[in-house]
């Protein structure tokens, strides 16, 4: 068992533990890590913020560097919600871990399993597309030199820096360089990101596996596998499997109100960003002539909405499993227990009335429906601003 959860939660472990961010670590390379992440971080806020002054009163090109600005603080934003969080997030890891140890028969393991694999590729994909799409994003800009060495002109074209920024040199003499740093920085900086995210959708997986394996318990609570004739002696054994299976639906509880608590302020300071990101980029797009800007800021725009997606349909499946726990009691053989035992039932229903679920600033929960209302309100500021232009 012990190899089993040690491989599924593996590759989480290293992201954490890359950006300072693993619970277990000592303070010196918990430090070192984020200091790392966050000095590749703010390499590429700089040069965005010089950009800014340099534009002066000019709000097309003010603009034009406030999409990559607003990612790069979401970033710093997932990486300092961890690092101050990290006795929280101790807590979480050592309840992730407790659970393992909990586990009542072969059907539970195999179903925590089955949803540590789901997390693990799940982490797996978001990873490799992360990065593989952010050097790609970075990389559009050698286009220009490329058309030079391929189609020549008369003159040499414009040079496209990797994102809108100023960098106190001769910018086409040191291109490649600022390419250079733009492409490692970017890389650091989105393993910021990606310990944060793998690290939800772990924990998300988990307390999904919990709430399925008390689903499991309620759904068996009827199921005798010993012979008990007394009556007294058949309430106790019945209460006895209530309260087993009432344990587990306790600590998923327990697990996913922590969840929400931990990150629903930086939850909402990263939604408003990117309602704000995502209007001005698609302004940005409106407005482009320059073929290689507006493919690069569709881009973008395409990541924020699979970034957004995905976080919304892992609160998707926290809200849907909350609340399977009462239908799975219902369509348990429940008429067939004592009816002591099925009073107590009743308060458990009643607590899966309310879903569990992951917000921001206890406004906007994460779920498809809120996605799409993201979606609504970050066109509605769009056509806020167009209406300006």
């Amino acid at each position: 068992m012990e190899f089993t959860r040690s491989h599924f939660c593996g590759i989480t472990k290293k992201v954490l533990v890359l950006t300072g961010q693993w619970p277990y670590q000592n303070r010196r390379n918990r430090l070192l890590g984020v200091t790392v992440t966050s000095i590749a971080t703010f390499s590429l806020i700089i040069p965005q913020v010089s950009k800014i002054f340099q534009c002066g009163k000019n709000v097309q090109c003010i603009l034009q560097v406030l999409p990559t600005i607003c990612l790069f603080t979401i970033i710093i934003v997932k990486l300092y919600a961890c690092h101050f969080n990290a006795s929280r997030i101790k807590y979480l890891t050592d309840h992730l871990l407790d659970d393992w140890k909990k586990l009542e028969s072969p059907e539970e393991y195999k179903i925590m399993k089955a949803y540590a694999a789901n997390g693990r590729l799940f982490a797996l994909i978001f990873m490799l597309w992360c990065y593989i799409i952010s050097p790609v994003f970075v990389s559009i800009s050698l286009i220009p030199q490329i058309l030079d060495l391929i189609a020549p002109l008369n003159e040499s074209r414009p040079i496209l820096l990797p994102y809108e920024a100023y960098y106190f040199v001769d910018e086409e003499e040191y291109f490649f360089y600022i390419f250079f740093h733009a492409v490692v920085a970017l890389e650091i900086a989105i393993t910021g990101l990606l310990a944060h995210d793998c690290m939800l959708l772990t924990y998300v997986q988990h307390v999904c596996s919990i709430f399925a394996i008390a689903g499991l318990r309620f759904e068996n609570i009827a199921y005798k596998n010993v012979n008990v004739t007394n009556l007294n002696n058949l309430d106790n054994y019945y209460n006895k499997k209530i309260v087993i299976s009432v344990n587990a639906h306790w600590r998923a509880l327990d697990f996913a109100d922590l969840l929400e608590n931990t990150f629903t302020i930086t939850f909402l300071i990263q939604i408003v960003i990117v309602i704000i990101g995502m209007s001005i980029t698609l302004l940005q797009i409106s407005m482009q002539s320059d073929v290689l800007q507006a493919t690069r800021y569709s881009a973008f725009v395409v990541g924020q909405l699979i970034h957004l997606f995905f976080f919304n349909v892992q609160g998707q499946k926290l809200v849907n499993h909350s609340l399977q726990i009462r239908d799975k009691i219902y369509n348990s053989s429940w008429f067939k227990i004592p009816v002591k035992s099925q009073m107590l039932l009743l308060y458990v229903m009643r607590k899966s009335l309310q879903p569990n679920f992951i917000s921001a600033g206890k406004i906007y929960i994460f779920c498809l429906k809120s996605f799409t209302a993201v979606v609504q309100t970050s066109v509605s500021y769009f056509t806020v601003f167009a209406s300006f232009q």
